[in-house]
């Protein structure tokens, strides 16, 4: 197997906070860390195909005249290629947009990152409109996982993860529509929070939304500052109908009742090296005196169904009105077998598409209600139930009917907490050494419970320190 890291200078070990601190103290400059970020993205990147734009001049120049304050001072950082910078054109992740030109103006949530003091490097990388969870693409290429090249990096959010986990930068931008941040956090290491709904500044598109399942976040290798960030986001945003995050900076110091279970409403198999993860976590939560007990989900077969549906539909918009909703070169001819496959699936269950919604906003109150009368505080599950496989194995080069069973079972835990809107992060709790690829464990929280959930993962990773790529460590 074939790893590969960017772990060569003496900024790439640092994380976001600490970088920053760096810059504050004056103890290096903005160009120095961009500087030094480039030219790992320069080393790695031609192995891990994780960029989807470089802007590195423009990088070098607004750091040449960059701010020493804010939260993460002059941390280079990526965002992901579904989401508007100006100046770059956006892709999402497709063929069909190959026209397109650069973007007008920067899109909110990239412009929050960028008011906190980041610097932009370029755009990463994700599959056709993040339609699926392998950051794979039709002409054959793919993104790579750094821990092992020959497999995925997880997605949608793929180019994200393996640029974090590959030492280029501390910190990149996600988008959670259906475990798309988790999902790579898991694959690569990395810690990676779906925040509760309406916690941060909206996804662009939320508008049109009838479930509004899609959340904006960041991709860390420290849960400071994964913390760090949401602090600082919600200075910039604040959500009144809930609790407010404040300043996450201890571990948790008191017992929580956990459930737990390992059979995922999408009905996907748990294989041997994640089953033992899960029976380790289990082991150390309760080592750290909290209260874990199995417990049956609180959905089935029939909320996996409503969320596909869910999902198809959003593939048939896609499809149908790509022209109007992004840009009107959209060439909907050069979609993929599983967009164009999602849409024809849709087509042929429109007629369920009101039930499904409603059922669908109807998870809060049933997760709700579920975690209160068992007690729970936080739920435990793997955030996949298999280690990241192969590329090509979840390629889109694949035919609809093969592809799309193969992700369906792969998936199966995190699109809950995007119906209900509650939060869940994923942790890099294990580790495969036959593969060199990392587990990950996710642990789910009532509605506004985000702080409640990085305390924990203060507390777990306090316990037991995640691994990285960085050999020094």
């Amino acid at each position: 197997m074939t790893t590969i890291h960017g772990f060569t200078d003496e900024f790439a070990a640092l994380d976001a906070v600490a970088t920053a601190e760096l810059v504050r103290t004056k103890q290096a400059s903005p160009a120095e860390v961009v500087a030094a970020a480039i030219e790992r993205a320069k080393a790695v990147n031609p192995e891990l195909n994780a960029v989807a734009a470089e802007d590195h001049e423009r990088a070098r120049a607004m750091a040449a005249g960059a701010d020493t304050y804010g939260v993460f001072a002059g941390v280079p950082t990526y965002i992901k290629d579904g989401t508007d910078v100006a100046g770059i054109a956006t892709r999402q992740g497709s063929e069909a947009l190959h026209r397109a030109g650069p973007a007008k103006a920067t899109a909110p949530v990239a412009q929050q990152l960028f008011d906190m003091g980041t610097i932009n490097l370029g755009k990463s990388t994700l599959p056709e409109w993040g339609f699926t969870a392998s950051t794979e693409f039709p002409d054959g290429t793919a993104t790579h996982n750094p821990w092992n090249l020959a497999h995925t990096p997880g997605g949608s959010s793929g180019g994200a993860a393996a640029l974090v986990a590959a030492g280029v930068v501390p910190i990149a931008h996600g988008q959670d529509g259906g475990g798309s941040i988790r999902i790579p956090a898991a694959c690569a290491g990395l810690v990676g929070l779906k925040h509760t709904r309406g916690r941060l500044v909206p996804y662009p598109d939320d508008r049109l939304l009838p479930v509004k399942i899609v959340v904006d976040g960041v991709l860390t290798r420290t849960v400071r500052d994964t913390a760090a960030y949401f602090r600082d986001a919600e200075v910039r945003y604040r959500a009144p109908k809930l609790p407010p995050l404040g300043d996450v900076a201890t571990p948790l110091d008191r017992p929580l009742r956990v459930g737990t279970f390992l059979d995922s409403p999408g009905g996907g198999a748990v294989d041997p090296a994640t089953r033992r993860t899960h029976e380790a976590t289990v082991a150390l939560l309760e080592g750290l005196g909290h209260r874990v007990e199995p417990v049956a989900p609180p959905v089935g077969a029939a909320f996996a169904e409503d969320f596909i549906h869910y999902w198809s539909m959003l593939a048939y918009a896609v499809q149908r009105a790509g022209h109007k909703l992004y840009d009107p070169t959209f060439d909907r001819t050069r979609l993929t077998m599983l967009t164009d496959g999602l849409a024809s699936r849709f087509r042929s269950r429109m007629a369920q598409t009101p039930g499904a919604i409603r059922r669908l906003r109807g998870s809060t109150a049933r997760v709700e209600e579920w975690m209160r009368s068992g007690g729970f505080d936080v739920v435990l599950t793997p955030t996949i139930g298999q280690l990241p496989p192969e590329l090509g194995y979840l390629g889109t080069t694949l035919p609809f009917d093969v592809l799309f069973p193969r992700v369906q079972e792969w998936v199966g835990y995190t699109p809950l907490a995007n119906a209900s809107g509650g939060p869940s992060i994923s942790l890099p709790l294990g580790h495969d050494d036959t593969s060199n690829l990392p587990i990950g464990m996710m642990f789910s929280g009532r509605f506004g419970d985000d702080g409640l959930l990085l305390r924990l993962a203060l507390q777990l990773e306090e316990a037991h320190p995640f691994p990285t790529l960085d050999p020094r460590r």
